[in-house]
């Protein structure tokens, strides 16, 4: 029974989704943005081009420059960098895929994701952070590489009102990043 526009047992949304390997790659993606190692490979990243360029003028100043294998492991390198979000993301779709539909409750005490196969429950301390992304709501939880995440896909919410509680109860009680 509903009283007063809230939900029984303090349930605020309980959005209902297939998680797509897109999902993961935008969760992965801003988990790299907070945790030490994604930082530490998107430097990476951006030092690959510029040992690409400062070789290229090696070679362009009739210096010897490297040979053919450093530039095929340079691009070996910055491929791996580039993919490897990726590839992740299909690996923990495969896994996903195979539970089913993800039916998640949200409550002021913390979040419940129940598939076909696995019910799991958190609550807000073990996810003291979140972010908003385009498509997600991704918490994270409070170790330096943010190693435990759980998603909430905005697809599932029935509307503008339902993302707005959600977004209301995550900031009431773990911390937006």
């Amino acid at each position: 029974m509903t009283t007063q526009g809230r939900e029984p047992e303090g349930v605020v949304v309980e959005p209902a989704y297939q998680p797509t390997t897109a999902d993961f790659a935008e969760a992965l993606n801003a988990r790299a943005k907070i945790s030490r190692s994604g930082r530490m490979q998107r430097e990476l990243l951006i030092l690959m081009p510029a040992l690409a360029v400062l070789m290229g003028i090696t070679i362009a100043s009739g210096r010897h420059g490297p040979g053919a294998p450093v530039w095929v492991g340079l691009v070996f390198v910055v491929l791996a960098v580039v993919l490897t979000p990726w590839l992740r993301a299909r690996q923990l779709y495969g896994f996903a895929v195979r539970q089913g539909t993800c039916r998640t409750v949200v409550r002021e005490t913390g979040i419940e994701v129940t598939t076909d196969h696995s019910t799991t429950t958190v609550r807000w301390p073990m996810v003291p952070r979140y972010r908003e992304t385009p498509q997600l709501f991704v918490l994270f939880s409070g170790d330096k590489q943010a190693t435990g995440i759980t998603m909430v896909p905005k697809r599932g919410l029935r509307g503008p009102e339902e993302l707005d509680r959600l977004r209301s109860v995550l900031d009431r009680n773990v911390q937006r990043l």
